[in-house]
C-alpha cells in the first residue's frame, strides 16, 4: 500500500510539474498586456521611462522578463514619441496565447483583436470594462487612432507622463464601449480625454471618468 501511494505522489508531482512548465511557456510567449496596476499618481508616470520600467517590471512576473517591453504611449512636443514605433512589428500575443494583432496595420486597423476578453493583465485576468464594478475601460494612451502624437499645444499625455494636476490624457476603451455607438467609444486607443475636479490627471480625474491609470505594454520583438 505505501509502495501504491508512494508512486501515486510522484505520478501527481510528475503532473503538476508538467502543468507548471506548460504555463510557464505559455506565459514567456507573452507579447502584449494591460498593466495589472498603475504607479498610482494618476498621469504621472515617471515619463516614458517610468511607464516602460513598469512594464518591464510586470513583464518578468509572466515569465517574460528577457524581452524588452515599452508602454504604448505617446508625447507631444520637441521630440514628440508616436506609441506606434515603440512598440516592434508584432505579432503580439496575450497571457493565453491569443494573438491581439500579426502586424502594426492590423493593430492600428478595424481588425486587431482587441476587446475586454483579449485585453488581459501580465497575470491573463481580465480588466473591469462599461457595467462592472468600478469600470476601469479608460487606458492611457495619449495617442491618435493611428497610433501617433498630438501635435503641441492641448494637452493630451498629463504633461508628456510628468503631471496628476492639471492636464489631461487621451485615453482608450480596452473593451470597445462607451456611450455612444461611434468609432470613438470603441476605440481601444483614442476615445477622449481624461478630465476631472482636480484638472485632469490625478488618480481621481483617471477613476471619475472611467479609469485607473492603467495603460497598455507591449513586447517590442
Amino acid at each position: 500500500m505505501s509502495k501504491m501511494i508512494g508512486l501515486s505522489i510522484l505520478v501527481a508531482l510528475a503532473v503538476l510539474s508538467f502543468g507548471a512548465s506548460a504555463v510557464h511557456a505559455q506565459q514567456s510567449d507573452i507579447g502584449f498586456f494591460v498593466t495589472s496596476a498603475g504607479p498610482g499618481k494618476g498621469g504621472d508616470l515617471g515619463g516614458l521611462a517610468g511607464a516602460d520600467q513598469l512594464c518591464q517590471l510586470l513583464g518578468a512576473t509572466a515569465g517574460a522578463g528577457t524581452k524588452t517591453w515599452h508602454a504604448y504611449l505617446s508625447t507631444q512636443g520637441a521630440g514628440a514619441v508616436n506609441a506606434r514605433d515603440r512598440i516592434g512589428k508584432g505579432p503580439w500575443k496575450n497571457a493565453k496565447g491569443i494573438i491581439i494583432a500579426n502586424d502594426l496595420a492590423e493593430l492600428h486597423g478595424a481588425k486587431n483583436n482587441i476587446n475586454k476578453q483579449t485585453a488581459l493583465t501580465e497575470k491573463g485576468e481580465a480588466v473591469n470594462g462599461r457595467g462592472d464594478t468600478p469600470n476601469t475601460h479608460d487606458i492611457l494612451t495619449g495617442s491618435q487612432p493611428d497610433g501617433t502624437a498630438f501635435a503641441a499645444g492641448e494637452d493630451r499625455t498629463c504633461g508628456n507622463w510628468t503631471k496628476s494636476g492639471q492636464g489631461a490624457a487621451m485615453v482608450g476603451h480596452h473593451d470597445r464601449q462607451g456611450l455612444r455607438d461611434d468609432d470613438a467609444s470603441k476605440s481601444w486607443n483614442s476615445s477622449h480625454p481624461s478630465r476631472g475636479p482636480d484638472g485632469g490627471c490625478s488618480q481621481n480625474d483617471l477613476k471619475s471618468t472611467g479609469g485607473n491609470g492603467l495603460f497598455y505594454c507591449f513586447a517590442t520583438k
